[in-house]
């Protein structure tokens, strides 16, 4: 965490918002202007990144067709950094850190007018850079994917490719944490919004009958991976901590995790406490004394470089700590007061144990928790009609794993 420096994520936030504008179908031949000079800088900066050979970096072309929001079918290009997990029980898992870089003026077509974009989303291009310097030389059990997106204001065209590509191809995306306007706190710099759906957006009828009998409405994978960014901020003494929103966004407004969700990965978005609607999606420019534009000017380096940090130490618990257990039931083949739980082991080979979590179903966070050792069913004297249940798991160096929420079965 120490290795993100305000410097460092004011740097990457000056240099975007330098490019004039980077509306998605801006230039995209210039060196100095337009979209294509960023995902270029962008694609250099990761390339950059030391030590040399540790992130694998490419570029991710496609073609927008015509639509309601690109008015000509224009090539757009996902700048991806993959680094690779080193346990091979553990590697094919992946997690994900995104932000868009592209950005927009007052009209969301207007591809000449300038759109330094330095809130909305140079700020969560920053973190995706500055993550990756920060984690290259570590040595995770699990892969990390540092994504920069196009076309989000456009209608999330760079996630939605990704997101389609990462499902067809059956890649095992754990979590994503996607960063889009996280640089100005607006008066609340010890804090930042992180909104998570309750119910997958792709439950099928049988799911959501099962949702609906356990009441986990609020228990879903995006759920519990907001819940564990709050965990991590308080293991780490994070200066920035998660303010979590039970939403899956703000009210009209969308963002790149939606395309995940959509395809069934958990997915969170980061965001400000509060946004100034003077500066997003606004022409640069002056009103009767009033200043418009999302220039570099409002964003808070030390809060920026405190999200950035915030994201690094999620992303490395996460790929440290064995998989969630899978299959996590409670067994109700008999009325009684007790609980049996039963589960999956984790696959990695340095599970520890795995500890049993419980909250009243009023309550929003994991509030109790019990170490039952490396087992995987265990016998608690819980009333399971009157508490929310799940499991983790930990390993030999006490990274513990999301939780997995029980259901429930005969057996």
């Amino acid at each position: 965490m120490a290795r993100i420096t305000p410097e460092g994520v004011r740097h990457a936030v000056e240099m975007l918002a330098s490019f004039g504008t980077r509306h998605t179908l801006s230039d995209a031949v210039s060196e100095t202007r337009g979209i294509g000079a960023a995902r270029r800088w962008i694609r250099g900066e990761l390339e950059g990144v030391q030590p040399p050979g540790r992130l694998r970096v490419f570029d991710e072309t496609f073609v927008a067709p015509r639509g309601p929001r690109i008015d000509v079918p224009t090539e757009l290009v996902n700048v991806i950094a993959v680094l690779p997990g080193s346990m091979p029980e553990a590697a094919n898992r992946r997690y994900y850190v995104v932000g868009h870089y592209d950005s927009r003026a007052s009209d969301q077509m207007n591809r000449e007018i300038d759109a330094p974009g330095a809130n909305d989303d140079a700020s969560g291009v920053a973190v995706v850079i500055e993550c990756a310097r920060a984690l290259a030389s570590e040595r995770l059990d699990a892969t990390i994917v540092f994504l920069a997106t196009p076309g989000e204001e456009q209608g999330l065209l760079g996630a939605h490719y990704r997101a389609s590509r990462a499902k067809s191809d059956d890649e095992d995306i754990r979590a994503v944490l996607n960063n889009d306007i996280v640089g100005d706190p607006m008066g609340e710099p010890g804090l930042i919004r992180v909104f998570s759906e309750g119910i997958p957006r792709n439950a099928t009828a049988e799911e959501l009958a099962r949702i609906r009998g356990l009441s986990a409405e609020s228990d879903g994978g995006s759920r519990q991976l907001a819940r564990y960014a709050e965990e991590v901020a308080a293991i780490e003494s994070c200066a920035v901590r998660p303010m979590m929103v039970f939403r899956p966004d703000r009210f009209l407004r969308g963002g790149d995790h939606s395309a995940f969700n959509e395809r069934g990965f958990s997915a969170v978005r980061f965001t400000v406490v509060h946004e100034d609607y003077d500066r997003q999606h606004q022409d640069v420019r002056e009103e009767r004394g009033r200043r418009y534009g999302d220039t570099a000017e409002h964003v808070d380096w030390e809060y920026l470089a405190g999200v950035a940090r915030l994201n690094a130490a999620v992303l490395l618990h996460l790929a440290n700590a064995p998989s969630t257990p899978a299959n996590v039931r409670i067994v109700t083949a008999q009325l009684e007061r007790s609980t049996t739980l039963r589960w999956q082991a984790s696959p990695e080979p340095d599970v520890a144990g795995y500890r049993v979590v419980w909250r009243d179903t009023t309550e929003p966070r994991w509030t109790h928790s019990a170490d039952v050792g490396n087992v995987t069913e265990v016998t608690l004297p819980l009333n399971k009609d009157n508490v929310f249940i799940g499991v983790r798991a930990y390993d030999n160096d006490g990274y513990q794993s999301p939780v997995g929420f029980a259901g429930e079965a005969r057996d």
